[in-house]
């Protein structure tokens, strides 16, 4: 496990708003969504709840790459790139129900493990 750079993690503190999920269909197809119920784990790790995927999940259920957008509330632009997992028990499910809101199903945990990390153009990790 590698922890996230400093600047991203205080960063991810400030975000502004949802971020941007994006993963990629089988035929090649990029599928983005808006997700609000999401969380940094261990400093290492982005956590988005399912909530209401449909192309998203099957998307990651296919072994589809993933990116993470989000702006801090000073307008500065974070892209995390890495593989998705997917998982319905075990303790990324468990710190997503954590702060899912009850209201939403939380079926399950999508993690995203960077590889890639970006500020605007420049590279961070």
């Amino acid at each position: 496990m590698n922890l996230l750079p400093q600047e991203v993690r205080q960063a991810w503190e400030k975000r502004n708003g949802a971020i941007v999920l994006t993963t990629v269909a089988e035929d090649k197809t990029p599928n983005s969504i808006y997700a609000t119920c999401v969380g940094l784990y261990q400093d290492s790790y982005i956590v988005i709840a399912d909530n209401y995927f449909c192309k998203t999940q099957a998307n990651i259920l296919k072994g589809s790459l993933g990116s993470v957008l989000f702006i801090t509330k000073d307008n500065k632009s974070y892209q995390i790139k890495g593989t998705i997992e997917y998982h319905t028990t075990g303790p990324y499910f468990d710190f997503m129900k954590q702060w899912n809101p009850e209201r939403h199903p939380g079926n399950a945990a999508a993690l995203l493990v960077p590889s890639e990390v970006y500020s605007g153009a420049k590279k961070l990790l």
